[in-house]
This record gives C-alpha cells, structure tokens and sequence, in this order.
C-alpha cells in the first residue's frame, strides 16, 4: 500500500512539474509573439486590421471613421537581410453637412523596408514609401503620386520593445490643381510586455502637413493602449484597445481618437 501510494505521489508531482513546464512554455510562446506583434518589421507575415474612431475638436458630435488594413510580408534576400512589405489600405467614413457622409478608399500607400535579421540590439529597416491616388471619393482624393524616404528602428530590453516608424514624403506627378502632397509622419512606440501575452503601451500616430496654414500643420496624440496576444483555434491574433487625445491637430479635425486593432500572426 505504501508503495501503491509513494508510486501515485511521485506520479502526481510529475504531472503537475509537466503543467508547470507546459505553462510556463505557453507563457515564453505568447509573449515572444507579442513582441514580434509589436515589431513593424519583424520576420513574421502579418494582417492588421486598425479601426480608428474620431470625434470632438472641429467633429463635434460627429464621428470620422478609418479602417486601415495592413499587410505586412517580410522576404528573406540574404543570411542577414530581409525585405518587408508593409501596405497601408484606408477605408474612410466621414460625415458631411446635412447628415451625409461620404464613403470609400483613400489613397493606398507602399512601405519597403531593407532590415537587418542578425541577433542586434537595435533592429533598423529603411527604403522608400510610396503613395497612390487610389481614392473612391472626391471627398478626400488628391488625384497625386507621392513619395520619399522612410525608418524603422527599435530594440527590445526584457520586457520592453520601444522605437518609432517615420516618413516623409513629397508629391512627383499627379493633379497640379491641389495643394502639392508634403506630409511627415512619426509614430514612436513604447510596449511592457507582460505575462500571458498582454502589454501596455502606446504608439502615437503624429503628423504634419508642411502643405497647411500656420497653425494648422501638426496632429499631436497622447494615450495609451492595452493588448493581448492569444490563439483562436489555431490562429494567433492580437487585440488592441487604444485612446489618444489630440493635444494638437488641424481646426477641423477631431480632438479624441479610440482606436481598436485586430492582426493576425503567422509566425514562420
């Protein structure tokens, strides 16, 4: 009998340190995806989906709507080196005088970024953006090619993964009869990953229009976000929730912004 139970002792201690063991793996897993989630360039195929609400300021009570969706395709062109496609697709809903709203695609713009794969500190991606006049409404249709140069870098310290993405591009060909496109764009991010895949962070999306009015030039958000990695099924995905407040932006644009994000992960 003493053995019989020594025996059923020693078999429970084993499946509970496998539990443990299996736990804790899961825990590595969701959080080693989470940093890659939060890597604009890391070797991992990606689809985002980024719903953004804005309201007050120059909206008032109205809501301006945008749906980014966000394929990102990293390909392996040497031992050290990838190339990665980033596609940002706007889909816009943006209310009008009267009640209306106007609907449809903006412009579609192209990020290729040559980014170094070896075990580094700092991770750097850099080549050309490109935006086309792919816009379905005449609402918010510059009718303009537009391009330029543009950066990724970060590094990842434990928990941390903090750096920023910027561009800045300027028109060479299109409709002469609109303002000339002249747009900076800096989004710098800052995650603390925590366990089971969620972190906090935040990940301001600031421009300026060197092409506006004094004044009205610069969008500068503040807030934070809060994410969680997890698998449906068999799919990894990662969940964001995000506020920003708009410290600065241009008379007629909105002051609060909630942003919701969806992406799913295809880790090689």
């Amino acid at each position: 009998m003493r053995s019989f139970t020594l025996a059923l002792l020693v078999t429970l201690g084993f499946l509970a340190g496998s539990l443990t063991a299996q736990k804790s793996s899961e825990t590595e897993i969701l959080m080693k995806l989470a940093k890659a989630s939060q890597n604009p360039i890391a070797d991992m195929n990606s689809v985002p989906f980024q719903f953004n609400w804005y309201s007050g300021g120059g909206l008032g009570a109205q809501t301006l709507s945008q749906t980014l969706i966000q394929p990102i395709f990293p390909l392996k062109i040497s031992e050290n080196w990838n190339v990665v496609s980033r596609t940002i697709v706007p889909v816009i809903s943006a209310p009008l005088p009267g009640g209306e709203r106007a609907k449809g695609i903006g412009d579609i713009q192209e990020q290729i970024f040559f980014s170094n794969t070896k075990d580094h500190k700092i991770i750097t991606g850099f080549g050309p953006t490109f935006t086309f006049p792919t816009a379905t409404n005449e609402a918010w249709a510059t009718g303009q090619f537009s391009a330029g140069p543009a950066f990724v870098f970060l590094t990842g310290l434990g928990r941390w993964v903090i750096g920023a993405v910027a561009s800045q591009s300027w028109q060479f060909a299109g409709s002469k009869t609109k303002t000339a496109m002249n747009l900076l764009f800096v989004q710098p991010f800052i995650n603390f990953n925590l366990q089971g895949g969620w972190a906090l962070g935040t990940a301001p999306a600031i421009t300026a229009n060197w092409a506006a009015d004094s004044g009205q030039q610069w969008t500068v958000p503040l807030g934070m976000s809060i994410s969680k990695v997890t698998v449906v099924g068999k799919q990894p995905v990662n969940v964001s929730l995000q506020y920003y407040h708009h410290v600065e932006h241009p008379d007629n644009a909105g002051s609060e912004q909630v942003r919701f994000l969806l992406a799913f992960l295809f880790p090689k």
